[in-house]
């Protein structure tokens, strides 16, 4: 169902309070007051600021290995399968962790069946989501990840730019912009290319001459 503005905001810091801490949500808050305040003084409604507010936190709260382990141990994994299924029952988990997984003929990540002793796995890797981003972070090494956090940073600075300079004439530019992660989906190889083909239309919407010249020198080439 439709959510108003406010009601999408408070979620949702309540989502990426338990995906890192408070500090990690007010980031978020802060960034959407801003698009917020500056929508608001061109009286047009609230377009901008609520895309800001759908795709920072889809940024923001990336499934890496912690969230992964916390989203099946918080309890409402456990419940639907006790929904489903009675009396006693094992687990089988199909994973490809970056850390540990083997690779195909092109590179990709290859899922491996692991035993339900991954339960308990997960419970002590929830417990360490403190460690995500920091020097300790083994998972936060892989390059996925890296380009994960990055994402976060450059469309942090980009919205506060636009913020900043948001006028009538830009609206449009701006909105097109703070959607741009809706097309970053999946895991692995495929979100790498779904990432690549995101820089790229941000490229096109921030300089739509240059990157149609780029396009033709290309295909000319080609």
């Amino acid at each position: 169902m439709p959510q108003s503005l406010d009601a999408l905001v408070k979620r949702r810091i309540a989502v990426l309070t338990d995906y890192q801490n408070t500090a990690y949500a007010q980031q978020y808050a802060d960034l959407v007051d801003k698009a917020r305040k500056a929508e608001s003084a061109l009286n047009v409604g609230n377009k901008f600021s609520m895309a800001v507010a759908k795709y920072a936190f889809k940024l923001m709260a990336y499934k890496d290995e912690y969230e992964v382990a916390r989203l099946y141990t918080n309890g409402d994994f456990t419940a639907k399968l006790k929904q489903q299924f009675e009396g006693d029952f094992s687990l089988k988990f199909n994973l490809a962790p970056p850390v540990f997984s083997k690779k195909d003929g092109q590179g990709h990540l290859i899922k491996a069946q692991y035993g339900s002793w991954v339960w308990q796995a997960f419970k002590l890797l929830a417990k360490l989501k403190g460690l995500r981003g920091t020097a300790l972070d083994i998972f936060g090494r892989t390059e996925e990840r890296k380009a994960e956090r990055a994402l976060i940073v450059e469309y942090t600075a980009l919205m506060e730019k636009l913020a900043a300079g948001l006028n009538a004439d830009n609206l449009e530019q701006a909105i097109a912009l703070a959607s741009l992660p809706e097309k970053i989906r999946g895991y692995g190889h495929v979100k790498e290319k779904a990432m690549q083909a995101y820089h790229l239309e941000k490229a096109a919407l921030l300089n739509p001459v240059k990157t149609t010249t780029v396009i033709k020198e290309v295909t000319r080439a080609a």
